[in-house]
């Protein structure tokens, strides 16, 4: 019997080609956020299972990876699954995201951090995710935090970084979408939205865009919420552009509406997009909400927000905190391989009774001159050779001859030549 060879449901190999495109991506990511100001930390992939399901990661909770405690039995087993409390197993679990784990971080190490303290996050994270296209149960995520500072420029700082990365990377047409959970907040209210109704509310209308008007009003209606005249408000409040003009409808929080005036006024090189309709999923958010978008692609490439009540659910006095996450698995499928990188990359092309000395001679010059260099004996089928050494990143390629005596001698092709 056949034993299955492929990675498991959800999760990916990475040939030598699509991990050069990644690791360059992020290195250009990375060395971006540097230039910003922002410091890399690191955390453990696994998290105390309480803390992971202490409702702070919204839905993401339920697509957590347990991991079981050590010693358990199968009578143990049987008493949770027969109380239905199999969680009860579990006392750590895989991170599903990097900001639970970046509040904790925080807590334990603040007596060591600056003030205002500025993150950077580069690290894989695990979800129980049904598999589909552009849904992964491991993928990277790249995420920046500015920790102690209320103000907006937290957010100011946060954008302009992700935009200058997103530039940095290649990534043309992007604009960065906004609005703030007060602006939603008080939409509700406006309505006579009760509590118990405003995270189903705000999840109908955070569909707006897949079902349009008339169905976000339609289902609200099944929720008993009569939202006067949708089509009108989102008018007056200008979706799919800054229209707020210079005043806001009376039921707007002013502080949020002066908050997003200060970014536009602040942000003067960044398209930035008001948007009265976006929800981001996750139920931490606090104020300023942002997400990344292409007007090619149908999918958020990114996004983040304000989340000022996390942390002090593990300090026991709230410190602001906002984040900015880049959506590496969909941006990195948009990218391309790097032509420099590729002509920085040779392969030398030798006989089998080649001089191995006079071989590893060359090799270590190049080396020394900052070429990428591999060896390869030739074979029959030349032309495969190349196309698999192309297909890896090399770029060009040199014979090594019985005339070859020094590195000078080579004749470089472009590969595909």
């Amino acid at each position: 019997m056949a034993i299955a060879v492929t990675p498991p449901r959800g999760m990916r190999d990475f040939l030598p080609a699509d991990k050069a495109i990644r690791e360059r991506s992020l290195g250009i990511i990375r060395e971006s956020f540097r230039a910003h100001g922002f410091d890399e930390i690191e955390t453990p992939v696994m998290e105390d299972s309480a803390r992971l399901h202490s409702g702070l990661g919204g839905d993401n909770e339920k697509l957590a990876f347990a991991v079981l405690k050590r010693g358990l039995s199968a009578a143990d087993i049987a008493v949770a699954a027969a109380h239905d409390d199999l969680l009860s197993l579990a006392d750590l679990g895989l991170r599903f995201d990097l900001t639970v784990p970046l509040a904790r971080f925080y807590a334990t190490h603040r007596a060591a951090l600056p003030t205002v303290f500025r993150s950077i996050q580069i690290a894989p994270v695990w979800r129980a995710e049904r598999p589909q296209k552009g849904r992964y149960r491991q993928f990277m995520q790249c995420d920046i935090d500015i920790i102690g500072e209320a103000g907006a420029l937290a957010e100011i700082e946060l954008i302009t970084a992700t935009a200058a990365t997103l530039d940095q990377l290649g990534l043309t047409g992007c604009s960065i979408r906004i609005n703030d959970r007060r602006i939603l907040s008080a939409l509700l209210a406006h309505w006579g939205v009760t509590s118990e109704l405003t995270e189903r509310a705000l999840i109908v209308i955070d569909k707006l865009d897949k079902i349009g008007v008339d169905g976000v009003a339609t289902e609200l209606g099944t929720l008993g919420i009569d939202a006067p005249d949708l089509a009108a408000l989102l008018t007056e409040l200008g979706t799919g552009g800054w229209a707020l003009g210079d005043s806001a409808p009376a039921w707007l929080d002013p502080a949020a509406f002066a908050d997003l005036t200060a970014l536009r006024a602040a942000l003067p090189g960044v398209d930035l997009v008001f948007d009265p309709t976006l929800v981001r999923g996750m139920g931490y958010y606090t104020g300023t909400i942002f997400e990344i978008s292409h007007p090619d692609l149908a999918y958020s490439l990114g996004g983040g927000g304000r989340y000022d009540g996390m942390i002090g659910r593990f300090l026991g006095t709230d410190v602001p905190a906002c984040g900015f996450s880049i959506g590496f698995e969909r941006i990195v499928d948009l990218l391309e391989a790097d032509a420099a990188s590729a002509l920085n990359a040779v392969v030398l092309v030798h006989e089998k009774d080649a001089d191995l000395a006079g071989l590893v001679a060359l090799k270590r010059d190049l080396v020394a001159g900052g070429l990428r260099v591999r060896l390869e004996r030739r074979t029959k089928n030349l032309k495969a050779l190349l196309d698999r050494a192309g297909e890896a990143g090399y770029g060009r390629f040199a014979f090594v001859t019985a005339d070859t005596q020094a590195a000078a001698d080579l004749d470089f092709k472009p590969l595909g030549a």
